[in-house]
């Protein structure tokens, strides 16, 4: 789940509604496709939107299963929301002609992401989630690798809902720091993302990577298929088998919340290199 803003809070979550006229893909025309603000889940695609007059972005209708309706709470209109996370998308209205699906669905351009890649790319596409110290090391590593589309750094394994990096710091929400990479797997393949995650962090040393010391360090593998599980543990067995005392945990993936803007692309930004991430081969 992204970090979500004041404002995006107050449409996404709260159910408000942004003003008309203000959003961005109000009068937006580029070809690809709308995402899910929230959760990234695909929701539109361009060749779905409209012009309704209306002030907020129109959609004749939404990838299939896309977007869930129910009752607003005003007791007139059709609420959408993410059928993957329940975010607040807007409202959905039907017998207005203006396309022959006679359906309009009216959308907070705050609820949505636009991305350029076809739906098609997309559904092609691959998430792997590791746990190996500050993310902002792993993170930076990870980005060079070819293959990997983007790298997220984020909480995960915690029991609190929409936690801080305050919180987390502070040993209350049971988090990780992670990262979630996007990669192409015709280009890159989930074994060789997860041999450099082990190359760029210390798999023998628990609860913390260097001097960062604390359970939000520790060294996890956070599986969202079968298939990945099996590609862990199988590469912890091989350094089990070198000698390697391997400490790292797999577990099946929950919510991977994104962290606070000022943690992302955070030593690109900075122009400096990891001081507790580098490569050590062992493979």
């Amino acid at each position: 789940m992204k970090f979500l803003t004041p404002q995006e809070k107050a449409v996404i979550l709260d159910k408000g509604t942004e003003r008309p006229n203000s959003g961005i893909y109000e009068h937006f025309d580029e070809p690809g496709t709308y995402l899910c603000k929230q959760c990234n889940a695909p929701l539109y695609v361009s060749v779905d939107k409209f012009d309704a007059g209306c002030g907020w972005p129109s959609f004749d209708k939404a990838l299939p299963g896309a977007v869930k309706r129910q009752p607003d709470a005003d007791g007139r209109r059709t609420e959408i929301v993410c059928a993957n996370c329940g975010g607040h998308l807007g409202h959905v209205f039907e017998g207005e002609g203006f396309t022959p699906t006679d359906t309009r669905h009216c959308v907070n351009s705050i609820s949505l992401e636009f991305t350029t890649l076809p739906l098609a790319t997309l559904q092609r596409m691959e998430t792997a989630i590791f746990a190996g110290g500050c993310f902002w090391g792993v993170e930076h590593l990870m980005q060079k690798e070819p293959g990997v589309l983007s790298v997220t750094s984020g909480y995960i394994g915690g029991h609190l809902q929409h936690p801080t990096y305050e919180a987390v710091k502070a040993h209350t929400t049971g988090h990780a720091e992670a990262v979630s990479i996007f990669f192409d797997p015709d280009i890159t393949t989930y074994e060789h993302l997860a041999k450099v995650f082990f190359e760029i962090h210390d798999p023998e040393q628990a609860d913390g990577q260097g001097p960062d010391i604390g359970p939000q360090y520790r060294s996890e593998i956070f599986y969202t298929t079968p298939q990945q599980r099996e590609v862990a543990e199988k590469l912890i067995n091989l350094l089990k088998e070198k000698g390697y005392k391997v400490v790292t945990k797999v577990t099946p993936a929950d919510t991977f919340w994104e962290a606070e803007g000022y943690h992302q692309d955070y030593y690109e930004r900075k122009g400096t290199e990891p001081y507790c991430h580098f490569r050590t081969r062992r493979f």
